[in-house]
């Protein structure tokens, strides 16, 4: 069985079910995407310490926690902590030549950038009501899988200039501007099919354009911390497809973007 067989065998049933729980929304889709975010953060820490920058992974962990729980954390415990990290994001930018400031920065970039993530695309699911927020996340998720789809075909059968050879040798230009094409694909299966969309075509549109440069921006990001810590895969968790993080990267640097777009023009 070819490797792209495995992939489409395994895709096919997980975004069906990934799509109920969408739909259900609510406390199983946050269940869901916090277990994802847990996961995923877990993998970022491999991948850290095999760069050799390892983070300290409980205080990760926390630190996701907290983003989580933002909402009940009471202004003057929220105020003071978000000095004292900033604080400490600036001693550690400044004091590259230390350990600890290394491993402070891995701890925040592990902590921060997958949870928070995926903690956008739950609030895009609460945007509105329950089905307009259902349409903006499914009008989200087709579209990065659409991205993904035409980029991969597209640069297979007609890609010839590179787009990051260092990083990424297989990604061409080519590949990347099919992207474009899918993400409207995408858009497009969701306008259609549902009976109102919450936003007017015309102003949703930009979003092909997010999610078409920053869906693959992610993608590299993925794949150069890979290509530092010497690992193919984030983890061996989908049967053909490596972990979460190698799964969800597009949607992890989009979503953030994605979430403050829709919520001006809502």
């Amino acid at each position: 069985m070819s490797e792209l067989t495995k992939r489409i065998l395994f895709a096919i049933p997980a975004a069906v079910i990934f799509l109920v729980v969408v739909w259900l929304g609510g406390l199983p889709f946050k269940l869901l995407l916090g277990i994802l975010a847990v996961i995923t953060l877990w993998e970022v820490h491999r991948i850290m310490n095999h760069a050799g920058t390892p983070d300290y992974f409980f205080l990760s962990l926390l630190i996701a926690a907290g983003l989580w729980l933002l909402a009940g954390i009471p202004a003057w415990i929220f105020i003071p902590l978000s000095i004292l990290l900033l604080i400490s994001i600036l001693w550690a930018v400044f004091d590259r030549k230390t350990e600890l400031a290394d491993r402070w920065l891995s701890t925040l970039f592990c902590g921060i950038y997958a949870p928070v993530g995926f903690l956008m695309l739950v609030h895009i699911r609460n945007l509105g009501e329950n089905t307009e927020g259902f349409l903006l996340t499914v009008a989200l998720l087709l579209m990065i899988w659409g991205n993904d789809v035409f980029a991969y075909f597209g640069g297979k059968n007609f890609g010839k200039k590179p787009l990051a050879p260092s990083i990424s040798p297989k990604k061409t230009w080519e590949g990347f501007w099919f992207g474009f094409l899918g993400a409207a694909v995408g858009l497009f299966i969701v306008w259609y099919s549902a009976e109102s969309f919450p936003i007017p075509l015309v102003k949703v549109f930009p979003v092909i354009f997010l999610v078409s440069i920053l869906g693959p921006a992610g993608d590299l990001l993925a794949s150069r911390l890979k290509r530092i810590a010497g690992v193919k895969d984030s983890s061996g968790l989908l049967p053909g497809h490596g972990g979460l993080f190698d799964r969800f990267d597009a949607l992890i640097l989009s979503s953030p973007f994605v979430f403050f777009y829709f919520h001006f023009l809502m």
